[in-house]
């Protein structure tokens, strides 16, 4: 069964350049305006959460997630950004470049929200999505 489904999605894939696939390269300016950038956020993943660890998963469309910061960075094509991480409306925030899933763990059991903000290189937001979830309480003990 893996390997029909391989099959499948390298299927679709004949006939496309890199470009078609990863979008334009990085060391050349484009020729046209960049659609405006989003963030995607899923709910967090089930399994982990039951255990107490909260892992959520995001991805950033027309913008690469780096670790480049500045108002010159501005001028790089195609967009490049970061994201800002804020845990239960606190006053603090941490800012992230990774591209990889938020992991977070020994929050107490209980409702928490967590809001990602996709930023361009001088930290303005571009777009935020908020997730609210549970952490179980038999989870908290772990």
């Amino acid at each position: 069964m893996a390997a029909s489904a391989t099959c499948a999605w390298a299927e679709k894939l004949n006939g496309l350049g890199a470009a078609d696939v990863l979008g334009a390269a990085a060391v050349a300016p484009l020729d046209n305006p960049q659609p405006p950038a989003k963030l995607v956020v899923d709910a967090p993943l089930a399994g982990p959460l039951r255990k107490g660890a909260v892992f959520i998963q995001y991805r950033a469309e027309n913008l690469r997630i780096e670790p480049v910061f500045g108002p010159e960075a501005l001028k790089v094509t195609p967009r490049i950004g970061h994201i800002h991480v804020i845990v239960d409306s606190n006053p603090w925030h941490w800012a992230d470049t990774s591209g990889e899933p938020i992991i977070l763990v020994g929050l107490p059991a209980g409702p928490h929200k967590v809001t990602i903000i996709l930023a361009d290189p001088t930290h303005k937001p571009i777009d935020s999505k908020t997730i609210h979830f549970i952490v179980p309480a038999q989870a908290a003990h772990h």
